[in-house]
């Protein structure tokens, strides 16, 4: 019996049913490898959240306990929809020097990740703020340390002099009824902005989450996180809903939190302040996506087997 015979792109003379076959499987890889790639593609093009619009409305003080300065934090919300991994993170603020003089460089930048209260907290004790609602819960959710060597960071300069029009400063954070000083009034630093590289970074699922950045100076400098517009807007920004307002405390106030425009400027029309900065990573696929590619992977065997079986 004469077996039929045609030439393959290689040259090599093959039976015809072995061609098609092979052509099939061919087809078959490639239709894999497409749909590993779009499994393997980050679900928000690398972009997790972006608000680095920094504006000179606030500047407000944060830095973690070092010896002989008490903790200052403030932080501001995001949304994920999903599980994601966060593997970096930029933020804006002014370096304003102490009052020795001297230059202050960066010793250790912490990031933080908060949940949004009443989750990690204690709900049952009488807190001295004027509300809890929508604020960061009691403790920090997770930690990266450039002490730990859990992050990198580098800086870069824009501008060499900056003035934020308000400020709140180390000792201007107070309890009910005392919160509403109006602020500590206007601040002149180095612009720079932050950008950390998390080397363990953080894996969170979907939930509603405040970032709390804080670095350490030398030199008895100071570093504020500069305010950012709000609402979220300008080219590459990723609006959400709803969007919580900044919140700080320091080491006194600790576990409460006061908001920045609402409770500690305050006023007959209180202002209410976003921060600068984004974060980026990757959004882990869901169950379901997980689902559908192996459902597609096994649908192209059945089908290569299904064409071997025919020819």
């Amino acid at each position: 019996m004469l077996i039929s015979r045609r030439m393959t792109s290689s040259r090599k003379w093959v039976p015809t049913g072995v061609y098609m076959t092979r052509r099939f499987d061919h087809r078959a890889m490639l239709l894999s490898i497409c749909l590993l790639a779009m499994l393997a593609a980050p679900a928000f093009a690398d972009t997790i959240y972006n608000n680095l619009t920094p504006n000179n409305l606030m500047a407000t003080a944060t830095r973690p306990d070092t010896p002989g300065v008490f903790e200052i934090e403030a932080g501001d919300d995001f949304l994920l929809g999903s599980q994601t991994i966060i593997n970096k993170a930029s933020f804006v603020g002014l370096i304003v020097p102490g009052v020795t003089g001297g230059t202050p460089s960066i010793s250790e930048v912490v990031a933080e990740m908060y949940r949004v209260f009443p989750k990690d907290s204690d709900t049952v004790r009488t807190p001295h703020v004027p509300t809890r609602v929508n604020s960061p819960s009691d403790v920090a959710f997770f930690s990266r340390d450039s002490a730990a060597s859990e992050l990198t960071f580098s800086t870069s300069v824009l501008a060499a002099t900056f003035t934020a029009l308000n400020s709140v400063q180390p000792g201007g954070i107070h309890p009910s009824p005392l919160q509403t000083t109006g602020g500590n009034g206007p601040l002149t630093g180095q612009e720079i902005q932050l950008n950390l590289t998390f080397t363990t970074p953080f894996n969170l699922p979907a939930d509603h989450y405040f970032f709390v950045p804080q670095v350490a100076l030398t030199n008895g400098g100071q570093f504020y996180w500069l305010s950012a517009s709000r609402p979220i807007s300008g080219a590459g920004t990723t609006p959400f809903a709803p969007d919580l307002q900044a919140w700080t405390r320091d080491a006194n106030l600790d576990p409460d939190w006061l908001r920045v425009g609402t409770d500690i400027v305050g006023g007959t029309t209180p202002p209410t302040f976003n921060t600068a900065f984004s974060l980026d990573g990757t959004a882990v696929p869901e169950p379901s996506t997980l689902f559908l590619f192996g459902t597609g992977l096994a649908g192209v065997w059945a089908w290569s087997r299904k064409r071997e079986s025919a020819n």
